[in-house]
């Protein structure tokens, strides 16, 4: 992944207490390679639309790696493409990356070397999809999760973990920055309410033949940590 000169516009960024923003962490090549696997794991799994318990319907369409997983749990009986060992070694070297400016995203004592995430969401944003807050808590862990950002711009909302209201931090994240959240941030409240749409680089286009919208893709251990 890209080394630690990030772009000097945008230098990293403490968001709360184990949570940070890393700009420009992927490189083009790193970039045009995720978004390459992000299509074929897409055309071999359609992504969907997630409807809740309550009968709403997210604006964003969505596939797993590694476990399927519906509102709110993980599924095991569901086939989805599995987690490959290279996206793997790309967390590891986030959360290691996350650590270096902000040591406190692995309180609780997690080893960057030995972070094992057995799950990613791969959300597809289209015009006008946002997501509300929400906690990731559909997890039997609390080890970090990992945020990878592709394609359009957005503007990404980091609260607290008490609740949806302020005070919470507005970002703008930009295709190949990474966020990652752990600690005492681990389920703050999160989302984003707004992208801009065409903002993506011009070569996203190239890459898949059409404009990308944005792609984020978050990364998570689902099970109880050994």
């Amino acid at each position: 992944m890209a080394d630690a000169l990030f772009p000097l516009d945008r230098p990293p960024a403490v968001l709360g207490s184990g949570a940070v923003h890393l700009p420009g962490w992927m490189g083009r090549d790193q970039q045009e390679y995720l978004l390459r696997a992000c299509a074929g794991w897409a055309a071999d799994r359609a992504p969907r639309t997630v409807v809740l318990p309550g009968g709403g319907r997210m604006s964003v369409r969505t596939f797993s790696l590694g476990r399927g997983w519906t509102p709110y749990r993980y599924d095991d009986d569901e086939v989805v493409p599995p987690l490959p060992v290279w996206l793997l070694r790309a967390a590891r070297s986030a959360l290691a990356a996350a650590a270096g400016v902000c040591p406190e995203v692995l309180s609780g004592g997690v080893d960057p070397t030995a972070y094992t995430p057995d799950a990613a969401l791969v959300n597809l944003y289209g015009r006008g999809s946002t997501m509300g807050l929400h906690q990731d808590r559909d997890e039997a862990s609390d080890a970090p999760v990992v945020s990878l950002s592709l394609g359009d711009a957005c503007t990404f909302r980091f609260g607290t973990p008490e609740h949806r209201g302020r005070p919470y931090r507005d970002v703008r994240l930009e295709s190949g920055d990474l966020v990652v959240f752990g600690g005492p941030s681990r389920l703050a409240f999160h989302g984003v309410p707004k992208v801009f749409d065409g903002t993506a680089p011009s070569w996203c286009a190239d890459v898949l033949g059409a404009p990308p919208g944005r792609v984020n893709l978050t990364l998570r251990r689902t099970r109880p940590d050994d």
